[in-house]
């Protein structure tokens, strides 16, 4: 069968990639070795953040004397969340696949695999299907790593994919990687009543966010009991009497600490592994990709968790999938992939984007920041719900960059990508008349304290 374009994986980058060519009127073929939606849909985003709303109206109940609202016997129960979590993966999947029949894209069931110039082979439980088209898109995704520990394969020992999916019962879990992965299930568990250690081995939590934003989270986790473990490398994980050890090093003293079961959550590996029979350029294991997510074999375009210098969110892979059909289909669709915000779905919530005030910093450039605590919000108050927010403009009072640190942070972090995108001025930005009460009022009184520096 002959196509315009084929499209080797069927998540976040490769849905949209789809649903966008055949707006330009591109005849489209989408394969999937597993489930359509991908890692985000079935195995990640969305089962996540299904637990971690589950979990937080859970620490809301526990804690209902406070709003007014006397709870009694409030527990977890972990059928009815395995259960909420299949419902939820298997209705947004459902009408994921509605829309992408309706939309007349050719579905595939098989593993992928470039076979030749413009030649896919898809391997399915009938035998070999061979493809043909002018362009290839891979997005193929990645895979949880997991780095050589002595132990990595006991009993007990998850990564994020096997975690989700057997939602262990547990009274003491182990983190190994405090990063988004790491950070989201040390929220889930702890308010689910489990006691949870995070062994980091950077100097702090949340390497690519700024300091500020980990040192809240770091305060924000100690007082619900969850320990911050930061510059130790984990040495071996152990079978022990009743559940397992977990030796680290701190420094050069040893050190070891006990759970019932251990997560391995230290990034992702791109899965490129016999993808194609060329050679790409790679960085860091990674495809090198050009603004149009061209690689650098002609007709073949990579999105996704496998390219390299972007971050391994689902948002970034939809936003290359639509650059990639514009440029198949010859247009070019606007997108920037130069702001790409980043969020960590914790209690409170955690955003940023742009610039942070360390790079701004370290740039030598002039730059003002202006913060508010979100105690005085009205909002966050009633939620019950504290943290700050933090807008980064530049010496003329231009908007270069956000991060918060409170309710609704995942929605706010938007209008402040906006108003970067639009070159907005503080003064611009406080222009804007927002509702009271609300969280995002307060990014107009954090903006007031910048508008003496602006022009």
């Amino acid at each position: 069968m002959n196509y315009d374009l084929i499209i080797i994986g069927g998540g976040p980058g490769g849905y949209s990639c789809a649903l966008r060519a055949v707006q330009y009127g591109l005849k489209t073929a989408l394969i999937e070795k597993d489930l359509l939606g991908g890692t985000c849909l079935n195995r990640g985003c969305i089962p996540t953040k299904t637990l971690l709303f589950a979990a937080g109206l859970l620490a809301h109940m526990k804690d209902g004397l406070t709003y007014g609202v006397a709870a009694e016997g409030v527990h977890p129960d972990y059928d009815a969340l395995r259960k909420r979590c299949a419902d939820v993966t298997g209705q947004l999947r459902n009408g994921l696949t509605k829309l992408l029949k309706q939309r007349k894209i050719d579905i595939y069931a098989g593993t992928g695999r470039v076979t030749a110039e413009g030649e896919v082979t898809v391997t399915g439980e009938d035998g070999d299907t061979v493809l043909t088209a002018g362009d290839i898109v891979l997005a193929t995704g990645s895979v949880p790593a997991v780095p050589p520990i002595p132990g990595a394969d006991l009993p007990g020992v998850y990564t994020s994919d096997t975690i989700l999916s057997d939602l262990p019962e547990l009274s003491r879990l182990v983190i190994i990687g405090g990063g988004v992965i790491g950070t989201e299930f040390a929220e889930v568990y702890s308010s689910l009543g489990t006691e949870v250690t995070i062994i980091e081995a950077m100097p702090r939590i949340l390497p690519p966010m700024s300091a500020d934003l980990a040192r809240h989270l770091v305060a924000d986790f100690r007082k619900k009991g969850v320990k911050v473990i930061a510059k130790a490398s984990v040495t071996e994980i152990a079978q022990a009497e009743g559940g397992l050890t977990v030796r680290y090093s701190l420094g050069d003293k040893p050190a070891e600490v006990q759970a019932d079961g251990v997560l391995i959550a230290t990034g992702r590996r791109a899965g490129v592994a016999g993808l194609t029979p060329f050679t790409f350029e790679e960085e860091r294991r990674r495809v090198v990709i050009n603004d149009k997510c061209q690689t650098s074999v002609p007709h073949i375009y990579a999105i996704g968790d496998i390219t390299a210098g972007f971050p391994q969110l689902a948002h970034t892979a939809e936003a290359q999938g639509k650059i990639a059909a514009a440029a198949i289909a010859g247009r070019d669709c606007g997108i920037r992939l130069d702001l790409i915000p980043s969020v960590v779905y914790t209690r409170p919530e955690l955003a940023s984007i742009g610039v942070s005030e360390d790079e701004a910093k370290a740039s030598g450039k002039p730059y003002q920041v202006a913060r508010a605590m979100m105690g005085a919000n009205a909002k966050s108050l009633i939620a019950g719900e504290a943290g700050y927010m933090k807008l980064i403009a530049d010496g003329e009072g231009r908007l270069i960059g956000a991060e918060f640190q409170c309710e609704e942070a995942s929605n706010l972090v938007s209008e402040a990508t906006l108003a970067i995108a639009s070159g907005m001025s503080a003064s611009q930005f406080v222009s804007i008349v927002r509702p009271h009460p609300s969280v995002e009022e307060a990014m107009g009184e954090t903006a007031e304290g910048l508008l003496v520096f602006s022009k």
